[in-house]
Formats: C-alpha cells, structure tokens, sequence
C-alpha cells in the first residue's frame, strides 16, 4: 500500500476523535467525519471507513477501560447484548422508519438529556439511582446507530448519566458495550468492503488505538463533576447543530 501525505491527518483524526469518544463515551464518528468531510473525502467512503475503523477502536476502548476498572459487568451484558441485536435489525433493514422525521426527535431528547446532566453537575438535581430497562435502552440505541442516526454513545451514555449512573462507569461501560454492536453492524460491509479505504481506516485505527488507553486514564482521573459538565456541553452542541440543521433544510424547501 502507497502511502500519501494525507496518512498522517488520519492518524491525527483517529487520535483527536478517539481522545473525545474514550474520554465522554461519544463522538467517535461525529469528531472523524466531521474533518474528513471538510478535506473533501466522499461522505459515502468517509462513513464506510469509520464504520470499519471503529470495529477495532471500540475493541482497544474496551479493552483499555476494562484494564482501568471502568466497566460495570452486569450493566455492560444488559446494554451489549440488546444493543447488538438492534444494531442487526437497523443493519438489516427491518423497518422502514422515516429517518428525516425521527431524528430530529431524537436530538430533540438528547437536548433534554443535555440540560439534565448539566444541572446534575451543577448539584441541581439528585441521582434516581440504579437505571431501569436498561435492554431497552440498549437496543434502541444500537439500532438508531445501525440506521445512520449515530445514537449509541450519545443516547446509552447521556441517558444513563442522566438516571444518575456513575460517570467513570457508566462510559467505561458504554464504550466497552459499543465493541459487540459495531462488530455485528459492520461484519456484512467488511466481508464485502475488502481492501477499499484501507489507507484511510489504517490512519483512523492507529490514531484511535493509541488514544483508547489514555482516554481510560481520564476518565478514570478526572472528577465526576467536570466529565458530567463535558458531557452536558458536547451533547447539547451536538443537539442544537442537528436540530438547526434540520430545520433549515425544513425552511428551505
């Protein structure tokens, strides 16, 4: 394989967006795409790249987090488990949902969450304590992810922030839980991706993989406080953008 110059940017893209997805349990695809599209890559190439990096990403995360004692056992069965199997049912195609209509309520959930976790920071709101249906969550979580809305880790971690699980567990575990979902979403695409986009998944994986371990560490060092208020801002800047997004497509129709 001919490397070229742009190598190293993916490396670059795969460590930056690793850092944030290990260190707030999201982002991953959000952070890479985002960059890799305003270098002009395709949307399509640039989405089957990162899906197929992050097999291996989610895999080191994991596996970092665990070596860290950030993975809550029982919760990562009961989010992994659903969560992959909705992640086949959204990978297959079972439904016909209109995206265009249901993620915009989406975001709209995920901004609600936002400000619940932020005034959890800020010591405005008590935790409920242990999260209930919890196999739900996951496995609506890994479909939203499997049919293009994104939504494990913004919608697992904010969620379970919000009930009140603890922050170094509760991404710990989600990002130890997203390994069995995007090894099922992505095992179809990767038997027939073969060698396309390698230069750009070698970059992102490298990139990611050297990030996971560090990620663990902070999530492990850092006070709950200021890991609630990081969450609290990415979710809700990601909500906003998407909602403005949306209804500016709406508005210019």
């Amino acid at each position: 394989m001919e490397l070229s110059s742009e190598f190293w940017w993916f490396i670059l893209i795969g460590l930056g967006a690793q850092l944030v997805d290990g260190a707030l349990g999201m982002a991953f695809g959000l952070v890479s795409s985002s960059v890799m599209l305003a270098m002009g890559i395709p949307p399509a190439q640039a989405s089957a790249a990162i899906h197929t990096a992050e097999v291996f990403t989610t895999g080191a995360s994991g596996v970092s987090h665990l070596v860290a004692g950030n993975v809550d056992k029982r919760l990562f069965f009961r989010l992994a488990i659903p969560g992959a199997i909705g992640g086949a049912v959204g990978a297959y195609g079972l439904t016909q949902l209109p995206g265009d209509v249901i993620r915009p309520l989406i975001y709209l959930y995920l901004l609600v969450l936002a400000i619940i976790i932020l005034a959890r920071a800020a010591g405005r709101l008590m935790p409920k304590g242990e999260v209930k249906r919890v196999p739900v969550l996951g496995f609506v979580a890994g479909f939203l992810d499997a049919s293009g809305g994104g939504g494990w880790g913004p919608v697992a971690t904010s969620t379970l922030l919000a009930r009140g699980g603890q922050a170094r567990t509760t991404i710990g575990t989600v990002n130890a839980s997203e390994f069995a979902v995007t090894l099922t979403v992505s095992a179809t695409f990767l038997m027939s991706m073969g060698l396309h986009h390698l230069q750009i998944v070698a970059g992102l994986l490298i990139g990611g993989m050297m990030a996971a371990p560090v990620a663990a560490l902070l999530v492990k060092r850092l006070k709950e406080r200021w890991v609630l208020i990081a969450v609290g801002v990415l979710v809700l800047a990601i909500s906003l953008f998407q909602i403005g997004h949306a209804l500016t497509g709406y508005l210019g129709r």
